[in-house]
């Protein structure tokens, strides 16, 4: 069978929509039809190459979204068809499987265990979590990553405990995952750094007590002026820019720790005094917050059913699979909270 996807090319270069091959299940696939799938931030990475040279052009994209499985390969046990699925890229439970080749006029196109910019996917076993039938779609895209990784951040990395002071910045995409991750942890104060004032009056909604427009005078500065009285315990820096992380290793108090959500370009470098650290103070990296999908995703849609957690208005743009690169531009230009494709 054949499916429309998007696909990388060429690095920095728009996405191509066009029809592949599906291949044939192997040992612990799964297909599945997608019927929503987020765009984030480490898809864009991914399509300029922040971590250097892309070695698997051309290759299919995504990986978070909500789908239905639709038929098994050998061996899978932990979905059955028909299931409702979360789609995330951090391994979950059952078989880790090779990733599939599909191909394009007669060229292979490469894909990793998870690929979700399609209307159906190859996807490991391993990479998919059950969820009830009902639902909806957004929020289990939302559980792929937003959710896990900003949670996971907050609870596995930073160990937040009731009443520290926490500092976001980036305040939409997987920041607006560690702002909720803070508010359930008790967090307080919780401040939501951004250079666009539209995305901090939804952090607030969320869960930010504070915001700084930083926009118009640095972070230092801005922290000053709210003049809270109290140190920050925790930074958690979504943006990956040394000079913002240098700013907020500054402003992080003598036992606090910064964590790296976000993912620095390859090229460049960063630079800090390590003295404190010899003292207390910590810097530390996460990759999707060392998250257990299939230990966490129940325990979220619990939470979700019983009202305690709702994503309803995360999501600020949608469109078809065509208009993926207008959605990318959008977040390029810092026009979105979150931005999914719909499948029809």
């Amino acid at each position: 069978m054949k499916t429309k996807a998007a696909i990388l090319a060429q690095s920095r270069q728009p996405l191509e929509i066009d029809e592949v091959e599906v291949p044939a299940l192997g040992f612990g696939q799964v297909l599945v039809e997608i019927k929503t799938t987020r765009i984030c931030g480490s898809q864009i990475g991914e399509i300029d190459a922040v971590k250097g040279p892309d070695r698997y052009l051309p290759h299919l994209l995504g990986h978070e979204a909500f789908g239905i499985v639709r038929e098994l390969g050998p061996e899978v046990r932990h979905v059955k068809e028909g299931d409702s699925v979360v789609c995330h890229w951090r391994k979950g439970i059952g078989i880790n499987a090779s990733p599939p080749k599909y191909s394009r006029k007669g060229t292979t196109v490469n894909a990793g265990q998870i690929a979700t910019f399609a209307e159906f996917a190859v996807i490991s076993e391993n990479r998919l979590t059950p969820v009830p039938k009902d639902l909806p779609k957004d929020w289990g895209a939302l559980l792929a990553d937003t959710l896990t990784t900003g949670f996971g951040s907050v609870n596995r990395i930073a160990q937040v405990s009731i009443g520290q002071s926490v500092i976001v910045i980036g305040a939409g995409g997987i920041g607006s995952g560690v702002i909720a991750g803070a508010s359930l942890a008790g967090a307080f104060p919780i401040v939501a750094a951004d250079i666009h004032s539209w995305k901090l009056e939804k952090a607030c909604k969320i869960g930010a007590t504070h915001s700084l427009d930083t926009s118009f005078r640095g972070l230092m500065e801005s922290w000053r002026a709210l003049d809270l009285g109290t140190s920050v315990d925790v930074v958690f820096d979504l943006t990956g820019r040394p000079e913002v992380i240098e700013e907020a290793w500054e402003i992080l108090s003598p036992n606090g720790i910064l964590v790296e959500v976000g993912v620095m370009p390859v090229d460049r470098k960063l630079a800090i005094n390590t003295l404190p650290m010899h003292f207390g103070k910590r810097l530390t990296a996460t990759e999707g917050g060392d998250s257990q999908p299939g230990l966490d995703i129940p325990r979220y849609v619990r939470m979700m059913q019983s009202g305690r957690l709702s994503p309803d208005g995360f999501v600020s743009h949608r469109g078809s699979l065509e208009q993926v690169n207008e959605l990318i531009d959008k977040m390029r230009n810092g026009e979105v909270f979150h931005a999914v494709i719909d499948f029809q």
